[in-house]
């Protein structure tokens, strides 16, 4: 790695406030830093985003990117051309692979490294994608579980996975003594004495996987010991799931204590984290999540699924809750206990600075890439 040149191909970075687009920030900056260190050649192409939205960015030199703004085939030609200079291609997105398997058809020698995060890898590949992806020399599952799918569902062999969570961004402000918005509070018109259950995802009828409503069904249960309770659902979301929450929150008489609301910009998560009592998504198709250690990174007490890439980030249970996410008394049960005993489930803020700071991933990837 540190006497090899990388061009990095991402669909995304800044141009989203996704999951993925937080990771191909990051990296990028990886990159960036072991070229100054190591005198080698780094680049940035992204598919989608303009050029100038690189400018003035945090991560790494806007000198490095070159954004196509959508210009798919200059995208694919442009790229072509310019492998024959980089040592290493690796790629944010199995979208991207396509590019990945024409470079190496063209320079046989170059390697090729694939991100996988999660859904997009994990079911059936159309007949290309699924012929494509064995030019892959790499493929680094942001978690075991996916990992564990790729191997399973694509007959990749082990060898060729090499597991690498994500990380905190290295750009979050500290908070570590954050107190709760008044003004946050007031826009939902909670009060002081309510208890906030927190998620923070894209909310999709076709991807009803994310565990909000068995959240919801076990309020039903948890609001008669605590009437206090509140569940806010912050993300973008379409039309058919909207209705769909709306009507389940309705049916259980939980229409009080539901907030939808909608997406809520970058510069808005610490305060909404702040006056969160428990982070809560026991989902059942997560790659890894984020928004799991962002939420522990301010102290957050956290309930997560079992069965997914949730395990990773919640370091098998060390760092928050895990519970089955189809068994609604579980979930019940974990947000009485931490709302019982707040302190004792905070999570162990060294624990996860050890294991997901941008140092920590910084370190991983030297000794995955050298």
């Amino acid at each position: 790695m540190k006497n090899k040149n990388i061009l990095f191909l991402t669909l995304k970075v800044f141009s989203a406030t996704g999951g993925i687009e937080k990771v191909c920030r990051v990296a990028g900056k990886v990159f960036y830093e072991w070229s100054l260190v190591n005198n080698t050649k780094v680049h940035v192409h992204s598919m989608y985003d303009q050029q100038n939205d690189a400018d003035e960015n945090q991560y790494f030199a806007s000198e490095i990117f070159k954004g196509f703004g959508t210009a798919k085939i200059n995208f694919i030609l442009s790229t072509l051309k310019a492998a024959s200079k980089y040592d290493i291609i690796i790629m944010s997105h199995i979208n991207l692979l396509l590019v990945g398997w024409l470079i190496k058809k063209v320079y046989p020698e170059k390697k090729i490294i694939l991100f996988a995060h999660g859904i997009e890898i994990w079911g059936q590949l159309p007949f290309q994608k699924k012929m494509m992806l064995p030019s892959c020399d790499y493929i680094i599952p942001v978690s075991r579980f996916t990992s564990k799918k790729i191997q399973e569902i694509h007959k990749i062999n082990a060898e060729k996975c090499i597991v690498l969570n994500n990380c905190l961004d290295p750009f979050m402000p500290l908070g570590k003594e954050i107190k709760s918005s008044p003004d946050l509070r007031a826009r939902y018109g909670y009060k002081p004495e309510d208890k906030i259950l927190f998620t923070l995802t894209r909310l999709s009828s076709k991807e009803r996987y994310k565990g909000y409503d068995k959240v919801l069904e076990a309020l039903v249960n948890v609001k008669k010991s605590n009437p206090f309770i509140k569940y806010l659902i912050a993300g973008s979301y379409d039309e058919k799931e909207k209705t769909y929450i709306t009507e389940l929150s309705e049916k259980l008489e939980l229409k009080d204590n539901l907030i939808l609301a909608g997406f809520i910009p970058e510069e808005e998560l610490l305060a909404h984290f702040s006056f969160a009592d428990i982070y809560i998504m026991p989902s059942m198709k997560e790659g890894f999540g984020i928004v799991f250690i962002e939420a522990m990174y301010y102290g957050v007490p956290v309930i997560a699924g079992n069965k997914d890439g949730s395990v990773d980030a919640l370091c098998d249970g060390k760092l928050g809750m895990l519970v089955d996410p189809s068994d609604i008394k579980a979930i019940e049960n974990a947000i009485n206990t931490i709302l019982k005993n707040p302190v004792d489930n905070k999570p162990d803020r060294n624990l996860l600075l050890a294991n997901f700071s941008y140092e920590a991933y910084k370190r991983n990837f030297d000794s995955i890439l050298v």
